[in-house]
């Protein structure tokens, strides 16, 4: 008999500590106990289950065997199976042909022997026969039994932790540096453990055990039987655009639109911002007062500089928004999703950029070949003054 005062304080505990459902660890101590009865007492082909009575405490076990005809099972022992019938049916196998189960009577009932146990039977129903109860296993069966439940518990936590966080996916989520390994940053995020993979963290970052940190989830995965595979990501360009609708709330309200981000992580970003509201600006709702919003930003990337440039239908316009804080005299569009922009000298290499960097960038941003050039010498190519459209939509467009 069962002690059901102590069985429940202990599913109550392990439901409490795993964040799992109190039936579902019932159902996995039944399906334990089941095991070990079949360990102990049963065939190697049965199908046993079980069930607590939580009136009484007292457990009831029965076999099941689904109702079979030659359309489900083949009727044919091992040994009547011949060498050319047993070659046929593995290459049906392995090109991916559904091969009928050999009849198991330890499994299997034919639909006139269920007829007598059950008028209204048929196949593919399932039919239970009583067994004898046993409540006493040796210590094999028990150790079978304890692995069962631990397997199952496992399971049960593991669709637990990615059904939760299947709903974080593209969000950001708080965590605590755990370890390192091979260049992989792990992640304590409460019930689970993330990874950021190296090439996830941002060029330069320094990352220490115990330092608290937010990350993108990029996604959820089945990474093994045993845990649910989070990835994380602070190098991902929506990271960036997440961070602005937490500190922004015209953005999380829809007033304000992120219409596109070019990021170059560790460096430097571009974020194009427009108004859906009237009287609502765009750039200075990102900056925020005193910069204190985009400063937010910058600081949670390791002060990675920002660009906050207002988006514009006008390709011209835009283009020209594109390259600040560079100040363009004029926009010539070209054919091909080119462009010619022409800058005052004093601010030519502010324009293009460290390494061509801002005009890169721009160029990313817009989805437009940029060609910087001399208000004065308007005929000169310069330096690091043209840049390619990206050919990544996710560096050119990072839609919310």
């Amino acid at each position: 008999m069962i002690d059901l005062k102590n069985l429940k304080k202990a599913i109550e505990q392990i439901a409490e500590e795993k964040k799992i459902d109190a039936p579902k660890i019932l159902e996995a101590i039944e399906t334990s106990i089941a095991a070990a009865y079949k360990k102990e007492y049963g065939q190697g082909g049965e199908y046993i289950r079980c069930r607590f009575d939580l009136k009484t405490g007292g457990l009831i076990f029965w076999q099941v065997k689904v109702v079979a005809d030659e359309t489900t099972v083949r009727f044919v022992t091992a040994e009547e199976e011949t060498e050319e019938e047993k070659k046929a049916l593995e290459t049906a196998r392995l090109s991916g042909e559904t091969v009928l189960p050999r009849f198991n009577p330890d499994r299997h009932i034919t639909l006139e022997e269920a007829k007598k146990v059950k008028a209204e039977a048929k196949v593919g129903d399932e039919i239970e026969f009583n067994l004898e109860t046993h409540e006493d296993f040796g210590r094999i069966a028990a150790q079978t039994a304890k692995q069962v439940v631990l397997q199952k518990i496992r399971e049960f936590e593991r669709d637990a932790v990615k059904s939760e966080f299947q709903n974080k996916e593209g969000e950001i989520v708080s965590g605590i540096v755990q370890r390192f390994d091979r260049g992989n940053v792990y992640i304590d995020l409460g019930r689970a453990t993330g990874v950021m993979f190296s090439s996830e963290t941002i060029p330069g970052e320094h990352y220490r055990s115990g330092e608290r940190m937010r990350f993108y989830v990029v996604a959820v995965q089945d990474e093994s039987p045993r845990a649910a595979g989070i990835i994380l990501s602070r190098y991902h360009p929506k990271f960036v655009s997440k961070l602005f609708s937490l500190e922004v709330p015209e953005i999380n309200e829809g007033i304000v639109e992120i219409k596109g981000l070019a990021r170059e992580a560790g460096s430097r970003t571009k974020i194009a911002v427009a108004s859906k509201a009237e009287g609502v600006d765009p750039v200075g709702s990102c900056v925020g007062q005193r910069g204190t919003r985009v400063m937010a930003v910058s600081n949670e990337l390791g002060n990675e500089k920002i660009d906050i440039i207002e988006w514009s239908e006008d390709p011209a316009k835009f283009i020209s928004n594109s390259l600040s804080p560079a100040k363009a005299t004029s926009v010539e569009i070209l054919p091909k999703r080119e462009a010619r922009v022409f800058i005052p000298d004093d601010q030519l290499s502010l324009a293009i950029g460290k390494g061509g960097q801002n005009v890169r960038l721009a160029a990313k941003l817009t989805g437009w070949k940029i060609d910087v050039r001399s208000q004065a010498k308007p005929e000169e190519s310069q330096e690091g003054g043209v840049a390619e459209a990206a050919k990544e939509a996710e560096d050119k467009k990072v839609q919310e």
